[in-house]
Parts: C-alpha cells; structure tokens; sequence
C-alpha cells in the first residue's frame, strides 16, 4: 500500500491534500529568506491517534515529517522539504479542559493564542504568552519555538507557562511529560526539552498550561526622546528601581512612523528618535504609583513629552501602534526580521548598531522591541524585486546577528532557529553544546526524519539514512 493511501486510511480523504496548487500554501512560513521545499503531501489529523497513525506510515516509508501550525513563524522553522509529509495541527483546535480551581488548561496544539486568553478570561484568569500575532497563531507552534510576546518582562515566555506535554515520538510512542501540580521534581525536566524543539524531537499533541488570575486593566504611559542612548537609560533606571512594568515596548522613529501611517493616526511621532510604551498592571494605587514613577524616570532621562492613561481604550490604541509595527512595515515593501536578545543595558548599543548596519547596506533597519527583557526585531526594509537589494539585505541580516552575539546576547530570542539560523546556532553555542544537542536528537528521532535541517544543519544520522 502507498504511504498517500496509508495516510487517507488514517485520518480521511478529505485531510490529506495532494495536489500542488493545494499543498504550496503550506509550505513555507513568513521569512522570505529560509528555504522551502516542495511536499509528497499534506496532512491535517484531528487527533493525537491519527498523528501517531501518520508518523508510523511515514517512518515506515522513510519520509520526512515536518508539523506545522498556522504558519506565522518568522525563520523556516516549518519549512517543507522536498519530499516530506506537512503535518498541519489546526484542526487539532480543542481546549479540552479548563480548571480554575487549579489554574490550569488543557489544550490542543492548533487552539489559537488569543482564543485560550479569551476562554481564560471567562473564568477571570489569564494566560500570559502574548506574541504579537496572537489573533492567528496557534499555541502548538507558541511551543515549539518557546515564544514570549509583550507581557514576557513580567510574566516570562511559554515554557514558563507548561506544566505537561503529551508528545508524539518518531515510532509513533506517545510520551507524556510534566505533571498538574504547582510542584514536581521527579525525573529529567523533559518537559521543558521539547518546549522550543522546534519539532525536531516529537509533535505535540496536548498542552497542559498555567493560568494566572486575571489582572486588573492596566494603564499606559509612553514617553518620546530624541536619541535611542536616552530611552536605553530610562529602561535601564526602570529596572534599577525595581518598577515591574506589565509590559515595556520601544520603537525607533521608522517603526513609529510606520505604525502611525498604517493606523491613520497621530501617534506623535515628531521628531523623536524613540518612543516607549509601558503598561502597569498592579492595579488600583499601586497602578497610579508604579506609572507616576515612570513618568519622574523619563523626565529625569530627558523625555522629550510623556503621557499617561488610565483609559483603557486609549491605552489600546497606542498599545495596538506596537503590535501592528510589523504589518505596518511590511506595507512599505519587503521585510527581513530578526529576533535577537540582548542584556537590557545594551539595547541602544543595539539599536544604534543596526542604524549603522542599514547606512553601510544601503537600506533602512527598523527596530522595534520588548525593552522589558531585551529582546529586539530588526527589520530590514528592501526592494523584494531588486535581486541586488535582497544580497545586501540578507549581508544586513547576517551583519545584525553578528551585532547581537558580540554584545553578549543571542540570535533568537522567541521566533526560534528554524531553517535559517542554524549555522548560526552553532556559532552561538559552540562545538561541546552541538554535540549534545545531536546526541538528544539521535536518542529520540535515530532516522533523523523529524524536521530536518530545522536547528542543525541535515547529515546523516548516526545509524540512519540520509532523508
């Protein structure tokens, strides 16, 4: 029997997408950069079984299977390969079960962010990983890439928020991981090894994650400075103070403009060379007063103006200008964006680095970011028609990351290594730690069929073949 008939026998005709027209909306991600290959198929199971069905024939076969969520990553992370069978976990779409009383939910992967914060919120609790595509992107891929958002200062990224995992192994095996409990220390932590796995290990088909109680509205305040030098400061004071803003964001002039222009509105741009955008949380007094002591730290800085709101759909709206930074760039023409991190204390070292980076290239770097924790989204703007402009782009690219490990930082911060960034993984990591990371890999996934070329680059396998 083929492995196609294998694979409509385990999950439905209907769910299993042959044709080239169908199957080349699936294959690739938002980076234009990362590499996509053309797919035997396209599967989308419902359920942990029909996974396990779809991963047996395909190891049987000795194909490739690379999962899939809604595809807003932004590094080929879910990328075909030629050959591979995609297997998309959006109608895996269920929240199974939501406990309030022990602040927990049990989900699918293909639940949409927003969706399980929306369901979360019915029972006045909260789930706090918000990447800003959280409207489309699905917590299955949130997992895999161990993505933060906004609220990640505060609140920390998706592994912080994983109790336990049900994952799908290359023979088809199921693993459960973690626990319910607040507390549990028995064992290796593999729950958190297959958080941000990138699905090179196993697919996950069951999430248990935490909730928290919901927080009060927050207020907002931004404040605008003429040099990204000062808004690095006035981050650094924030901190130094030991204020815990639920949110810190900061914008150069080119991301603020942008956003302005996609939103019809006057965001106040000016001639500002930065803004931040902080939100409090605390609720009540300690809201006024956490916001009040900001505004005093940006004044001190050197703010150009500030701004404070308790009004929450005011707050919205400015809050909204952030998250709209990367639609409202791409508006302009083509984009690459980075996901860097770098110690809080050298973003405007960052950020004046890429400027410099865009002026030898030729082209304009935006960057917006979350100042909280210090993770940076450069986004380089060229001319997607201009093969030329695409080689100095992607020299900008390359020149950023550089930027970004020399200031002691990292080359993904919560968007993942997929496709694009594994020589630079290996850069940042250095021989020993690949080492053991391929030595995980041909413990759990011998023939190497799970994702390849997603983390490291693809080779043959200890004992295996080549996929």
């Amino acid at each position: 029997m083929s492995l196609i008939q294998r694979l409509r026998d385990s999950v439905g005709d209907a769910a299993v997408l042959t044709d080239p027209d169908a199957t080349e909306g699936y294959a690739r991600d938002m980076m234009p950069l990362a590499p996509a290959g053309r797919p035997l198929a396209v599967v989308l199971p419902a359920d942990t079984a029909e996974v396990q069905a779809c991963v047996r024939a395909c190891a049987e076969a000795d194909v490739p299977v690379v999962p899939r969520g809604a595809g807003s990553g932004l590094t080929g992370g879910a990328n075909a390969v030629d050959g591979c069978v995609l297997l998309v976990t959006t109608r895996m779409d269920r929240i199974l079960e939501l406990d309030a009383d022990n602040r927990l939910a049990v989900v699918q992967p293909g639940v949409v962010n927003r969706t399980l914060r929306d369901a979360a919120a019915a029972h006045s609790l909260f789930y706090p990983p918000d990447p800003s595509s959280l409207e489309w992107c699905t917590l299955g891929g949130n997992l895999a890439t161990d993505a933060g958002g906004l609220c990640c200062g505060k609140y920390g990224v998706t592994s912080d928020a994983v109790f336990g995992l049900e994952v799908v192994l290359a023979d088809g095996s199921l693993l459960t991981t973690g626990r319910r409990t607040v507390k549990g220390v028995a064992g290796y932590d593999l729950t958190r090894l297959f958080v941000g796995s990138e699905g090179t290990l196993g697919i996950i088909t069951e999430a248990t994650l935490k909730l928290r109680p919901l927080p009060a509205a927050p207020g907002t305040i931004v404040a605008a400075f003429d040099s990204v030098e000062r808004a690095g400061e006035a981050v650094n004071r924030v901190v130094r103070a030991g204020l815990m803003p639920s949110l810190m964001e900061i914008m150069d002039a080119t991301s603020l403009r942008a956003s302005a222009e996609f939103l019809r509105a006057d965001l106040g741009a000016g001639d500002s060379s930065a803004l931040l955008l902080c939100q409090s949380d605390a609720g009540g007094e300690p809201a006024s007063a956490e916001l009040d002591a900001m505004e005093r730290l940006f004044k001190d800085t050197g703010a150009q103006w500030t701004h404070a709101t308790t009004d929450p759909a005011e707050g919205g709206l400015l809050l909204r200008a952030r998250r709209v930074s990367l639609p409202a760039l791409e508006a302009r023409g083509a984009c690459m964006t980075e996901d860097v991190a770098v110690p809080r204390t050298r973003i405007a070292e960052l950020m004046a680095g890429c400027e410099r980076i865009g002026a030898q290239a030729g082209l304009t770097v935006a960057v917006v970011g979350h100042a909280g924790d210090g993770n940076m989204h450069p986004t380089v703007l060229y001319d997607g028609a201009s093969a030329e402009q695409y080689a100095r782009a992607r020299g900008a690219f390359d020149a950023i990351l550089a930027l970004a490990l020399s200031l002691g930082g990292t080359v993904t911060g919560e968007h993942g290594v997929g496709k694009l960034k594994t020589e630079w993984l290996e850069r940042e990591l250095g021989p020993v730690s690949m080492r053991v990371h391929r030595q995980l890999k041909d413990a759990l996934d011998p023939a190497g069929l799970f994702n390849p070329g997603a983390l490291f680059a693809r080779r043959r396998p200890a004992g295996g073949r080549t996929p």
